[in-house]
């Protein structure tokens, strides 16, 4: 009687044991899923922000196409921030601008590497109200490129944009007056051209 037994009991064992495999693959595969869509989410998400507008992201023109008919007018803010871990000063040359819808305009801000090495930082941008976001057009802004900045060099940054007059034909930008368009410059992930600056020899 007891052989059967030992049969059942070694057939229950491996099937349980194929069971518990397979569950730690289907987890395994579901992680590794789940992974690989943070990564994709990434990029997939810039680019869904860049086409739309969506969470106050700028677009990208070649040019203006001049005055509307309309003739409206916004007040353009413009603000800086920092983030730790990069010793800079950055502020815009101007606090405030008036714009006319569809006419380029030519903005400034300012950054000065307060630190005592070279260090590369890249700028995050965003407008508020983001609904504003598929209407800011960037002709050329420092934030297409990161910027490096030896010990106590001050740069001035340009922006070049417009209001695109599409605006004009949607009513949740009715009764807007003021876009703020907001930069935060952070520490590169690559630093290598800081390094290769501090290793380069000085120029007397």
């Amino acid at each position: 009687m007891s052989e059967p037994t030992d049969t059942n009991d070694t057939s229950r064992s491996a099937r349980s044991a194929r069971s518990n495999l397979r569950v730690g693959l289907g987890l395994a595969g579901l992680v590794a899923g789940m992974v690989g869509v943070s990564y994709a989410a990434v990029p997939l998400y810039t680019l869904f922000c860049q086409v739309t507008g969506f969470g106050g992201t700028t677009q990208v023109a070649d040019a203006a196409p001049g005055a509307s008919a309309e003739h409206r007018t916004f007040t353009v803010r413009f603000d800086s921030n920092v983030r730790d871990g990069l010793d800079w000063k950055f502020v815009p040359a101007a606090r405030t601008t008036k714009v006319e819808v569809g006419v380029e305009n030519l903005a400034f801000y300012r950054a000065t590497n307060t630190g005592d090495t070279p260090i590369v930082g890249t700028a995050a941008f965003n407008v508020t109200p983001h609904k504003a976001g598929p209407y800011f057009m960037k002709i050329a802004c420092f934030c297409f490129t990161e910027q490096v900045l030896k010990p106590g060099e001050t740069v001035d940054m340009p922006v070049q944009f417009f209001l695109d007059p599409e605006l004009l034909k949607d009513p949740k930008m009715d009764g807007v007056t003021t876009v703020t368009l907001s930069y935060t410059f952070y520490p590169a992930e690559d630093q290598s051209k800081a390094q290769q600056l501090a290793l380069a020899p000085s120029v007397e």
